[in-house]
C-alpha cells in the first residue's frame, strides 16, 4: 500500500485512479447528490438524510470504479484524502480544470 505524506502528494495519485469520464462523471453526479441530501438534512433537520447523501455520493463513485475504471476504490485504503479528493475534483470540474 502506498504511503504519502500529505494531500498535495495523494492527489495525483487520486486523479491517475479517475483517468475514466464515464466514471469522473458517476462520482460528480453522485457529489451533487451529496450535497442535494445534506441540503435536506439542514432543511428538514433530519440527519438521516446525511446517511442517504453517504450513500448516494459513495454509491455512484464505486458503480464508477468497479464497472468502469476497473479498479478498487481508493476510500479502501485512504478514506480521508480519498474524501478530500472526491470534492476537490468536484471542484476542479466545476472549473473546468478536468474534463467532464
Amino acid at each position: 500500500m502506498a504511503r504519502f505524506a500529505s494531500f498535495r502528494e495523494f492527489y495525483p495519485y487520486y486523479l491517475s485512479e479517475h483517468g475514466n469520464r464515464t466514471s469522473r462523471r458517476l462520482h460528480f453526479v453522485g457529489s451533487c447528490g451529496a450535497l442535494a441530501f445534506a441540503a435536506a438534512a439542514l432543511v428538514d433537520r433530519n440527519p438521516w438524510w446525511l446517511l442517504a447523501g453517504l450513500v448516494c455520493g459513495y454509491g455512484f463513485a464505486w458503480v464508477g470504479h468497479f464497472f468502469f475504471e476497473k479498479n478498487r476504490p481508493a476510500t479502501f485504503r485512504h478514506p480521508f484524502y480519498s474524501f478530500a479528493g472526491d470534492w476537490v475534483m468536484f471542484k476542479d470540474i466545476l472549473t473546468g480544470r478536468i474534463r467532464f
